[in-house]
């Protein structure tokens, strides 16, 4: 480490907040038992949406989660305004439960999923809570408005997923045929975990910005690297949305092609924070030859 790197560090080491100096010493169980009431808080959030979501099934059952099923859903309409060639008009399956306790297993693991991404934000700041009190202050202000773009992009990646991923998944499967004589009876199960999969799956993606942005500040990720392993990530970004869309190539590009956007602007967001850097190592070491 030179200098100019050590004088930085020490910067940092001597820009810890006042909350901390004057706060006292905890232990590991003090730590731990912190963390047991930021989980339970983050649980409890779960759990409410996830009763809410139970109750109101009319709504996010019949509505919201069986909508990419049925022809007169939003994407649907959108593609028939916009020309014949891309009118969906027709989606040949039906949805039916072959297992005595299928419907309340459903319902009770599709409430949990939905009662997750709801609390999300939430579940994230409590995260968030945790960790920032052993954060310097410039780390802080750095990581400042973390939950509201962490919560954003989760917000971004479940709409993206439900309106457009799902509904072309669901009407190329639904219109897949090996033989005609094969008919494409769909268990409510099946359909259900599809949709949670696709939209969740999308939310959680939309994460890498956020991802990269942390790690870059901690000096594990930097430009340099992200630009070498750039065909390596197209690689493994393709082999993502293979495992969380079904096997056609219309939905892996759908949601490769974001991801691989989001990427791309990952290495800006690690460019910039290593400028920052630099410019605080030129900075010190100015200060350093003055001295």
């Amino acid at each position: 480490m030179n200098n100019s790197e050590t004088t930085v560090l020490e910067n940092k080491n001597s820009s810890l907040s006042s909350s901390t100096n004057t706060a006292k010493e905890m232990g590991i169980l003090d730590h731990l038992e912190e963390l047991r009431w930021h989980v339970i808080r983050a649980v409890l959030a779960i759990l409410v949406f996830t009763a809410v979501a139970f109750v109101a099934k009319d709504i996010v059952f019949g509505k919201i989660i069986l909508g990419p099923s049925k022809i007169n859903f939003l994407t649907y309409q959108f593609f028939c305004q916009l020309s014949d060639i891309t009118c969906i008009d027709s989606l040949p399956f039906i949805l039916q439960n072959r297992v005595m306790t299928g419907q309340f297993t459903m319902h009770i693991a599709a409430s949990i999923a939905f009662g997750f991404m709801c609390a999300f934000p939430y579940v994230f700041w409590e995260i968030w809570r945790f960790v920032a009190p052993a954060l310097y202050n410039d780390e802080r202000h750095v990581a400042r408005g973390a939950t509201f773009f962490v919560s954003l992009l989760f917000a971004i990646g479940v709409f993206f997923g439900y309106f457009l991923i799902t509904p072309l998944s669901i009407n190329f499967l639904s219109n897949y045929q090996v033989d005609a004589t094969i008919l494409n009876e769909i268990d409510i199960s099946s359909y259900v975990t599809t949709v949670a999969m696709l939209t969740l799956g999308c939310g959680l993606m939309f994460q890498l910005p956020i991802v990269v942005f942390f790690l870059s500040q901690v000096g594990i990720v930097t430009p340099e690297l992200m630009r070498a392993y750039r065909k390596h990530s197209i690689v493994v970004i393709l082999f993502i949305s293979a495992l969380i869309t079904p096997p056609d190539v219309i939905s892996q590009a759908l949601i490769g092609i974001p991801i691989w956007i989001l990427y791309e602007i990952s290495i800006l967001i690690s460019a910039s924070i290593q400028k920052k850097r630099n410019l605080a190592i030129a900075k010190a070491e100015k200060l350093r030859q003055v001295k």
